[in-house]
């Protein structure tokens, strides 16, 4: 049986040049960047050769970008650090962002007392700007909005620009979560005033355990947890050294290579939609990401004209790799969350799957995907 992986939202594999690059680390680079012998300077020249040719992908200093395990660590010390040591006391958010952000401020609203005002969503999952901006203007005391900048199940993208000039232009703090997105769209942080953003390696064909978190020049940040001074004071814990390599290996890989990528796997997902149409009338498709203008090129999240409660569970059966929304619920027996907020009841119940694609992906691929629907089609 050949295995198919349309599943890259939740991770990409790891490209070969990157693997190459780590192997090559682990033999050749294995001192400690704390220690002060040439072993250890070795380690610490590595690690800041890929801070800073990262920081250059965003138009940024590289003081300003601090290496953590992953996407989930940085929206913890980014939120975390803005009420602590930011005097933040509301932040503006959605019920539609990755629980990183969600039960993160959560556990802020509890332990700290802040207030959080979640905007309402509409029936296609995207977030009124027009209440933002309201919500902006009357709010009191130090605020931040945090807003991820592609959904994570939907695709859905945020008008990023935007929302950072709304900010700006009201003296809020704007953190995004960026992981669905960074290795997919350029984005240059001169031009948009976001304060923060958050990066994982494993998102852009690197390796996982490893990503960054943006943090503005002038933002103080301490470390949640103590022991060490690396990162600059900003995150105690010994450095991934061939992590971090293999991470800016994979950024170099994506931003060289990024418009042709794009224009393969928007064919793939316009290929995919076409042929969902063609055998399957009555298909839907979750928030936009029937969009190529007002979702990823990457997710196509696909409610199927019936219930079957062991969608996945059958494809896996079949070799092919989906997902029913944010990989780190694929333990949960709850549905998605996202979903959750804006479709009505008995849509729900219908069997809706996120495909997720990659360069790696072929045409072959989504045609053996569709004929393994049919299979499951019940009129």
């Amino acid at each position: 049986m050949n295995r198919i992986y349309l599943d890259n939202a939740a991770t990409t594999p790891i490209l070969p040049e990157v693997i190459e690059v780590i192997n090559k680390s682990m033999f050749e680079n294995f001192g400690n960047p704390s220690s002060t012998h040439q072993f250890g300077r070795s380690a610490k020249a590595s690690i800041e050769r890929a801070r800073k040719n990262i920081a250059s992908y965003f138009k940024v200093s590289s003081s300003e970008i601090v290496f953590t395990s992953g996407g989930t660590e940085a929206d913890n010390l980014i939120l975390q650090n803005a009420v602590v040591n930011l005097g933040v006391n509301t932040v503006i958010t959605s019920k539609i962002e990755h629980h990183a952000v969600l039960h993160t401020v959560e556990f802020l609203r509890d332990t700290y007392g802040i207030e959080i005002i979640y905007l309402n969503i509409d029936e296609k999952g995207n977030v009124s700007i027009d209440e933002l901006l309201n919500t902006l203007s009357v709010v009191e005391g130090k605020t931040l909005v945090s807003l991820m900048w592609v959904n994570n199940e939907i695709g859905n993208l945020l008008p990023i620009r935007k929302v950072a000039d709304i900010c700006k232009e009201h003296d809020a703090l704007f953190h995004s979560d960026t992981v669905q997105a960074i290795g997919h769209f350029e984005l240059n942080l001169e031009e948009v005033q976001l304060d923060f953003m958050t990066a994982s390696a494993h998102k852009f064909h690197g390796p996982k355990g490893v990503g960054f978190a943006f943090i503005r020049k002038g933002c103080v940040v301490k470390p949640m947890l103590h022991g060490g001074d690396q990162e600059r004071g900003s995150r105690s814990s010994t450095e991934n050294v061939h992590s971090i390599q293999g991470m800016e290996k994979a950024l170099e890989l994506t931003y060289t290579n990024m418009e042709e990528d794009r224009k393969q796997i928007e064919s793939l997902k316009s290929y995919f939609i076409k042929r969902l149409k063609e055998e399957f009338t009555e298909v839907q498709f979750n928030g936009e990401s029937e969009s190529l203008n007002r979702s990823s090129y990457t997710v196509l999240n696909v409610r199927l004209p019936w219930v079957n409660k062991m969608m996945l569970f059958s494809l896996d059966l079949k070799g092919i790799a989906a997902s029913g929304g944010s990989a780190c619920q694929s333990g949960s027996n709850k549905g998605s969350h996202v979903l959750e907020e804006f479709l009505i009841d008995s849509e729900k119940e219908k069997a809706s799957v996120r495909f997720s694609f990659s360069k790696l992906n072929t045409i072959a691929e989504i045609e053996t995907t569709i004929n393994v629907l049919k299979e499951f089609y019940v009129s």
